[in-house]
């Protein structure tokens, strides 16, 4: 029998993590409605566009929200209309919760750019809780072979690096440079090598660049260092927008920057001479589809990923947000809520 009540952390006043936005609350378990599950959270991923929430960055789409959408729990309740699930099945959650299906971006398969989209953890409560609930069409099936705490991060690190991917038009085996190097980075560098690609990394901490260079990069420097190479596409990771001009003047003739972030602090004046002649690009990455979610999924059922995933205990959800802030992480943060 599923309890009444439960642990969840709430924004209550956005703002940076030494105001202390985030309370933990005790509050009622959701009840799945027409078309969704309830879903007992064992692990969230503690991922960058929650700390943008719970700081404001982000603006509110829903007052006292709870964060968190890389959500590894168990089905333990279902709405009415579900078929596809069953109690006791293993699902993901992820940010992209709805979509209207009839939009012309849906249509042509860009549910990404749907104007009424939805997100888990910031239009709807997330997975900072003991449960939480997902629309049957949205939740994922997840490989096996993965504890939660590995699974969790590829729920949206993983996922969002694998469409930043895409969006950088990498050439076969090319040179691809990494701008910060977190959660997403450090999963994305694994598929990037897996597929063939030299990988360069340029990141802020000692730690995160000797993580790259276990993962097997060919090259960690700093943030703003010029890779040893003339770089055929980059990703930036790091919401810092001073990277772009560094990362754009190392890409040779015809790269592309790809920008993963939800947010991205102010660019600075760009050269055009410097930064975007010989046909260099810049694109933005917007949330994902299904399609890029289940493609990534059965590309680490296929290739095993190495998830870095230091874990802290759900009350300790603001200490976890605290230390993304202050670049305390090698990897991606878990929470750990129910036993495996």
């Amino acid at each position: 029998m599923t309890a009444s009540a439960m642990r969840a952390w709430q924004v209550r006043r956005p703002g940076a993590m030494s105001t202390s936005p985030l309370t933990l609350a005790t509050v009622p378990v959701p009840e799945p409605g027409p078309g969704e599950l309830l879903v007992a959270v064992r692990a969230c991923g503690v991922c960058r566009t929650d700390l943008h929430v719970t700081e404001g960055d982000l603006p509110v789409h829903r007052p006292n929200v709870t964060p968190g959408h890389e959500v590894v729990g168990e089905v333990v309740g279902i709405g009415d209309g579900v078929t596809a699930f069953a109690p006791g099945e293993r699902v993901g959650v992820a940010w992209l919760r709805h979509t209207c299906g009839s939009c012309r971006f849906c249509l042509r398969g860009q549910e990404n750019l749907c104007p009424a989209s939805l997100y888990t953890g910031w239009d709807a409560d997330g997975g900072y809780a003991e449960f939480t609930t997902v629309p049957a069409a949205f939740a994922l099936p997840l490989p096996t072979g993965y504890a939660d705490e590995a699974l969790a991060p590829l729920l949206c690190a993983g996922i969002i690096g694998y469409r930043a991917l895409l969006r950088a038009d990498l050439p076969e085996k090319g040179r691809l440079g990494i701008y910060g190097f977190g959660g997403s980075a450090h999963l994305t560098a694994q598929v990037a090598i897996a597929q063939g690609a030299e990988v360069h990394v340029m990141t802020r901490g000692q730690q995160a660049r000797e993580l790259a260079l276990d993962l097997g990069a060919a090259s960690a420097q700093g943030a703003t260092d010029m890779p040893p190479v003339a770089l055929d596409a980059a990703i930036l990771f790091a919401p810092v927008g001073e990277l772009v001009l560094p990362a754009l003047e190392a890409l040779d003739r015809g790269g592309t920057l790809s920008i993963a972030g939800i947010h991205l602090s102010d660019i600075p004046a760009l050269n055009y001479q410097r930064h975007l002649f010989q046909e260099r690009q810049v694109r933005s990455v917007t949330s994902n589809t299904r399609a890029d979610a289940h493609a990534f999924l059965d590309f680490a059922r296929r290739h095993r990923l190495e998830v870095t995933s230091p874990q802290y205990p759900l009350d300790r959800a603001d200490v976890a947000l605290a230390d993304l802030s202050a670049g305390r992480i090698a990897g991606a943060a878990v929470l750990t809520v129910g036993a495996n």
